[in-house]
């Protein structure tokens, strides 16, 4: 089936649809039996079923289950991961797509830059500590405390400063959150600890690994966007989001057209983004990056 094709057909929806019952049903048995598993099992499975619910919310983002926005919302909806409210994923991540932001700190919602003032300014230890965290393990390890330890912080002060843009959201996503942790500690008996350290913050680790090396500072717009040629595990798991230039290029294409269309557009892709690509997938990427920097934090440009 051509890309057009699976853009369109009810056979990629019925996948996706078909993928994202059994993700919910995966959870809700797993942290019911979390007991029956020890913690080397449920650590990993814990991760994997996060992880890959929030690479079903960016597709809900994308508008891929349906034509009706609020059925892509509603589906998505379930905040598995607590932290963060789908609509303002919704929104930030639909402003990263455009090419002309990106990486930029001050308007890319998505950067992990720091600009260049706000960097001169910085004390040397937190300078030591972002470097490490733009090494791959550091953004595993520290990467989801900084990740929503700073979205909470900047929340709280746009409250706090008379901002309501996100209140509505908020008194909506903390009732939601509410039942999901009903649902862990009235009906499966299981620890706020033990979900915290085996489902939200491993799969956001797992999500890091995923955006660690997707964008990169360059005067060309589209020279700022990789493409990592992962395996079948990591390629599942992230929806073929590694294809990332792919996907910014034709983000109307839901998951399983990905490939397709870039093995068709394979070279003029590669051309048009600089060969930005790791073709060794994540094992190159722990190769060279995990105790070295894959860039500084602070952006090169103005």
């Amino acid at each position: 089936m051509s890309s057009n094709g699976w853009a369109t057909g009810l056979g990629a929806k019925a996948v996706s649809w078909t993928l994202l019952l059994f993700i919910y049903g995966a959870w809700g048995l797993t942290t019911y039996c979390h007991e029956a598993l020890p913690i080397w099992a449920l650590l990993p499975i814990g991760a994997i079923l996060t992880a890959w619910h929030g690479s079903f919310q960016h597709e809900a983002v994308h508008d891929h289950f349906s034509r009706q926005r609020w059925l892509n919302d509603l589906v998505a909806y379930p905040p598995l991961s607590l932290w963060l409210p789908f609509p303002i994923y919704r929104r930030t991540h639909r402003a990263h797509h455009n090419f002309n932001i990106l990486t930029d700190p001050r308007r890319d919602p998505e950067s992990f830059y720091v600009d260049r003032a706000h960097w001169s300014a910085l004390p040397i230890s937190i300078r030591v500590l972002l470097t490490w965290h733009n090494t791959l393990l550091g953004r595993i390890l520290i990467g989801p405390l900084m990740a929503i330890g700073q979205f909470l912080y900047m929340e709280a002060r746009a409250l706090f400063k008379g901002d309501r843009t996100h209140l509505a959201i908020w008194l909506m996503h903390l009732p939601a959150t509410a039942a999901v942790i009903t649902w862990l500690v009235l009906v499966a008996d299981m620890s706020i600890w033990l979900y915290l350290g085996c489902f939200v913050l491993p799969g956001l680790s797992l999500t890091l690994v995923r955006s660690f090396a997707e964008h990169k500072a360059a005067n060309t717009p589209l020279e700022r966007t990789a493409i990592v040629e992962a395996g079948s595990f990591f390629s599942l798991l992230f929806l073929n989001n590694n294809l990332h230039f792919a996907h910014h290029r034709r983000p109307d294409l839901p998951w399983q057209a990905l490939p397709q269309y870039y093995r068709e557009h394979q070279e003029s892709l590669l051309r048009e983004n600089g060969g930005l690509c790791y073709s060794g997938g994540y094992r190159e990427l722990a190769q060279r990056f995990l105790t070295r920097p894959v860039d500084l934090p602070q952006h090169p440009f103005r």
